[in-house]
């Protein structure tokens, strides 16, 4: 009989990072799959899932991963560089590899095989795996929520017997997912919402929702096969920046989403422009992790310039923990039934999925430079 293969749920040692990897309702389908789950003690705790809660649905809670865990599973695995990886594991994690020279290394000195979970690859047959997307839809909705109690204002237009107030104002910037549920949650306060994306195929999707669309003047080729958004020309940048000022200077608030995997976030808004803005106004930065898509965005922090408020959140999706948890299991639920196999881990690499996600081999890295 062949040794079973362990699956270790790590507790994330960020101390912002509320999610787990792996909820309890998953384990029952895990463990069809051959796997003997083991879980950090207090991993799921502020997801809201007890240790209890997973000793139910037959996992072992142990203090520390034992050192035959074959395969690690994380929302950060890479957060502590000084933590001690078990060699020759496989990780399976959320990674900023593409800008972090030490996972490399990491990778290399431990001889462990990661699985990249930014890396899912934009076909029909990964959707369920898009750990971006299923926690990109999670900041929109929160940041949606942020805009609503920042503001001192009704969202909604409100009809009063003292008189009626119109709604407010909510401009969005980059219409992915993130961007997409923002400007869903906020249509739904009932606040008159547009829409900007670079991307002419968005204005569709921002108008199903209800909302405006506006775009500038773009190139043709201002998309990734992918699906993103291609970074700009400088000339283009500038065209931009002017164009976009005329819009968030009449919005009430402003929700930036715009990224480019593995660079620095483009800016949209010029600090010149955040101090144009009506007093009272708001902007909410989910590109802040990246650098920011306003000029004045700071990590973590709330700043205010002339009655304008930035913020700029770190995590938004851990503070939906509970929910945030459930949609990425079944997004590492869906990459390990493609892993294993018959009760085996099967690398194979004529799929996709594997070939696309899996960036580290026993060290070695496959990532093309």
């Amino acid at each position: 009989m062949t040794d079973q293969i362990i699956l270790g749920v790590k507790k994330e040692e960020d101390p912002s990072e509320d999610r787990v990897s792996i909820v309890p309702r998953d384990l029952k389908s895990l463990s069809s799959l051959g796997l003997k789950i083991v879980v950090e003690k207090d991993a799921g705790i502020k997801a809201g899932y007890s240790n209890e809660n997973y000793e139910k649905s037959g996992a072992s809670v142990v203090d520390s991963l034992p050192n035959n865990t074959s395969i690690v599973t994380s929302l950060n695995a890479f957060y502590d560089h000084t933590s001690n990886h078990i060699e020759n594991s496989i990780i399976i994690s959320l990674t900023d590899i593409r800008t972090n020279s030490e996972i490399k290394k990491i990778c290399e000195n431990k001889k462990l095989s990661l699985f990249a979970m930014e890396f899912v690859p934009r076909i029909a047959r990964a959707q369920k795996l898009d750990a971006l997307s299923s926690q990109a839809s999670i900041a929109g909705y929160r940041a949606g929520l942020i805009v609503a109690t920042s503001l001192k204002k009704y969202l909604p237009l409100m009809m009063t017997a003292a008189g009626t107030i119109p709604p407010s104002s909510i401009l969005v910037l980059g219409a992915g997912v993130a961007g997409l549920q923002a400007i869903a949650t906020t249509k739904r306060l009932g606040a008159d919402v547009t829409g900007y994306d670079i991307r002419l195929a968005a204005g569709e999707q921002i108008e199903s929702l209800g909302a405006k669309f506006i775009s500038d003047e773009v190139p043709p080729d201002s998309e990734t096969s992918g699906g993103y958004a291609k970074e700009q020309s400088k000339d283009s940048q500038k065209n931009q920046l002017e164009f976009l000022k005329e819009y968030i200077l009449k919005s009430d608030a402003v929700i930036t989403t715009a990224a480019i995997p593995g660079r620095k976030a483009p800016i949209l808004i010029e600090k010149s422009t955040v101090e144009e803005m009506k007093q009272g106004s708001v902007i909410v930065d989910l590109a802040a992790t990246t650098g920011g898509n306003c000029e004045s965005t700071k990590l973590g922090e709330e700043v205010e310039i002339k009655g304008t408020k930035v913020i700029g959140p770190k995590n938004l999706s851990s503070d939906m923990a509970f929910d945030a948890s459930i949609v990425y299991s079944k997004n590492l639920l869906g990459l390990l039934e493609i892993i294993i196999k018959e009760n085996k881990i099967n690398l194979n690499f004529d799929d996709e999925i594997i070939d696309t996600m899996m960036v580290y081999q026993d060290g070695k890295s496959r990532i093309e430079e």
